[in-house]
């Protein structure tokens, strides 16, 4: 590992969990949440990451079946959700950004879903992930057993 960034600017550390604290608080679907995560943490290649949201999502109820399937979810036929298939979509966009942005027709597919607040939380939470993916690859967090 390399600088521990809990240790070494605990003030950061606790700002950045202060968004998960909001976030456990929000009226996200616990599953809706795990899946953008995942699909977020696939992108950017975050072993700790990933292995803590499967993790997570299991204990909500989650099935093998669909969280093998999340990097491949437009494959998927019909075994996700409209709604969720709008938010691994966000997610998607969210995390890759700079590549083409959010799309017009991304973001409105979930806003035609969720309300201002959900819609709202769900972005919250897909960058809140994408700061702890950079967090956890840069400073080498191992993936816990």
């Amino acid at each position: 590992m390399r600088v521990n960034i809990q240790q070494t600017e605990p003030e950061a550390f606790k700002a950045a969990y202060a968004l998960e604290k909001y976030l456990g608080q929000s009226s996200l679907n616990p599953i809706h949440r795990e899946l953008m995560l995942l699909r977020a943490s696939q992108l950017n290649g975050c072993g700790f990451c990933l292995n803590m949201h499967v993790t997570e999502a299991r204990k909500h109820g989650e099935t093998d079946q669909r969280l093998h399937l999340v990097s491949v979810w437009r494959e998927a036929g019909d075994l996700f959700t409209a709604e969720e298939k709008a938010l691994l979509a966000l997610a998607e966009e969210v995390t890759l950004i700079s590549e083409h942005h959010v799309s017009d027709a991304t973001y409105q597919a979930a806003a035609a879903l969720f309300d201002e607040h959900y819609l709202a939380q769900a972005i919250v939470a897909i960058a809140t992930i994408n700061l702890w993916n950079r967090i956890a690859i840069t400073t080498h967090i191992p993936v816990q057993a």
